[in-house]
């Protein structure tokens, strides 16, 4: 069966860094609106089928060591680009739907369109 396009909101309805969850086909969707970038996830977390996308959206922290000094810098970057699933914490990269700490897990995504201030998902 061919995907189907589904007009969800319009481009004022999310303002850049929110999101909006939707039922499409009985199915919790939700949009979310980075840097004027959409994404669109089933409202779904891998680890145990938590409500993954209705969870804080925060940052990360990344890790260096210089093998010659011998030293450690942690660096908190990317600012409401991580999704914190709120049932266990698992965090999730809102761009592109991948697992921070469990390789080879993603969100189930749709793509998203725009379309004369329209927002289109295809599911």
């Amino acid at each position: 069966m061919a995907d189907e396009e589904h007009v969800v909101a319009r481009e004022s309805d999310i303002d850049d860094g929110e999101r909006l969850i939707v039922d499409i086909k009985g199915r919790d969707v939700a949009i979310f609106n980075i840097d004027g970038e959409y994404h669109a996830y089933i409202n779904w977390c891998a680890h145990q089928s938590g409500p993954c996308c209705e969870g804080r959206r925060t940052g990360t922290t990344d890790a260096s060591f210089d093998r010659e000094t011998l030293e450690q810098t942690l660096t908190y970057s990317r600012e409401g680009e991580i999704l914190n699933c709120p049932w266990h914490g698992w965090e999730y990269d809102i761009k592109t739907g991948e697992c921070l700490s469990r390789s080879g897990v993603r969100l189930p995504s749709f793509p998203v369109q725009v379309d004369e201030g329209k927002i289109i998902v295809s599911f």
